[in-house]
């Protein structure tokens, strides 16, 4: 199946000469999944000396890793003082230097990518919808000193010069964040990783796997894998394929839209050349890329809105936050699944002997996928144990076929409990 209708497939560029598997093929590993999860596995194996096979349903990139907000940056989807307090700090620490080495590798990874990739500047606002300077203080206080980070505080004033909307109070700056055309970049990495002997097939949906002796079949529409080791990078695609998997990843749709050119209008809205999200839980996120456009994203649902009702949808969310751009029009808007776990950590680890999953990786897989596909690839190839750090995060059952509905009250929940928290706050205009 070709690639939706996106700011990302529009401007694809080299993209991946991968045929169907046809016939069948004996591998040590074998990869389900082609988003940036299955390939940052496939990568890292060959990388180490590894040998692999991987299936992708469609094409690389397909799924939410080729539809997001294209925000680099270390952490987790789960709130990282929020993770400090549930383990400890020495091990929350632990785990997000992981996600730093991981954003590190990214770096060296499109190092040479002639800017088909990264945008040239860096940084990530991330402004507090509520009044509430001294809990904004502390947040960037805390997280430089657990995480050895180098947040910044941004007054209201510094906030307001930069951002021209009366729906922010403070702010802080993550210096260290990349945006990137995410679609590129998973291109790029099945390149490097076929380069390097990975043998990649798309249009080659998993239909089955089943365990014979010590060895994996992996049944596909017109061939079969048998491999010694499987691994499943599945998260909101998974489907019914893995019933454990399947039943501990919760696929939540979420949306993007693409503006047409603003021009000078811009201005009157952004005068910062940094990307931005908010604190809310129903957060919007955006950054400015292309011809003066802006890529807006947001929203949890479980629904699927049609192209024209979506694109009022998400002008609408913008709107919201800055109405002197009333008029302008959207080019493109989509939708896409994130796979969440329970408890808002990936899922990384080993079922019974051969069995992988790397998965689970919510609205925070940029860097969270490299980090898990070289988790898995160095437990593959050297028996490095460091996975093992995600055990906390097990396999907790998300109330799947139910989960889609609950999700979507809980955000509902979620999106009264921000505009109460608005009022409690007395939220005053400037």
């Amino acid at each position: 199946m070709a690639y939706i209708d996106t700011y990302y497939s529009r401007t694809a560029q080299n993209k991946l000469n991968a045929a169907m598997l046809d016939g069948d093929l004996e591998t040590p590993v074998c990869i389900i999944g082609g988003g940036l999860a299955g390939l940052s596995t496939a990568l890292g194996l060959v990388e180490r000396g590894g040998d692999c096979v991987l299936l992708e349903a469609e094409q690389v990139g397909w799924g939410a890793s080729g539809r997001n907000g294209g925000f680099v940056a270390s952490g987790f989807s789960e709130n990282a003082l929020t993770l400090a307090k549930k383990l400890g700090e020495v091990k929350a620490r632990q785990l997000h230097s992981l996600t730093q080495s991981a954003y590190a590798l990214i770096q060296t990874r499109v190092a040479n990518t002639n800017n088909n990739i990264c945008q040239s500047d860096k940084g990530t606002i991330v402004a507090s919808w509520f009044n509430e300077e001294k809990t904004t203080r502390n947040t960037v206080d805390e997280i430089n000193r657990i995480y050895n980070e180098n947040f910044e505080f941004w007054p209201r004033a510094k906030v307001a010069d930069n951002y021209l909307t009366k729906r922010y109070f403070d702010a802080y700056l993550k210096p260290e964040t990349m945006r990137f055309q995410s679609l590129n970049y998973a291109l790029h990495i099945a390149r490097s990783a076929q380069d390097l002997g990975a043998r990649i097939f798309e249009n080659s949906a998993v239909k089955k796997v089943e365990k014979r002796g010590d060895t994996w079949i992996v049944h596909t529409p017109r061939g079969r894998i048998k491999a010694d080791k499987v691994v499943y990078a599945c998260s909101g695609y998974i489907g019914s394929l893995h019933g454990k998997l399947s039943r501990a990843t919760l696929p939540v749709a979420t949306y993007v839209l693409l503006t047409e050119p603003l021009g000078d209008r811009l201005e009157s809205a952004i005068c910062a050349p940094y990307a931005v999200s908010d604190n809310r839980f129903s957060s919007n996120y955006y950054r400015v890329v292309g011809d003066r456009q802006l890529l807006w994203g947001g929203r949890v649902s479980m629904f699927h809105p049609d192209q024209a009702r979506l694109k009022t949808i998400m002008l609408n969310d913008l709107l919201s936050v800055y109405p002197q751009l009333k008029g302008i029009e959207g080019e493109v808007a989509w939708g896409g699944y994130m796979g969440y776990a329970k408890h808002k950590m990936p899922q990384i680890g080993r079922l019974k002997s051969g069995e992988w999953y790397c998965q689970g990786f919510g609205g925070h897989g940029m860097a969270t996928t490299t980090m898990g596909g070289e988790l898995v690839a160095s437990a593959l190839t050297i028996q490095d144990d460091t996975y093992s750090l995600f055990k906390p995060f097990g396999l907790d059952y998300v109330g799947r076929p139910f989960g889609p509905v609950i999700t979507q009250i809980a955000y509902w929940m979620y999106q009264l409990q921000d505009a109460m928290k608005v009022a409690r706050l007395s939220v005053r205009p400037r």
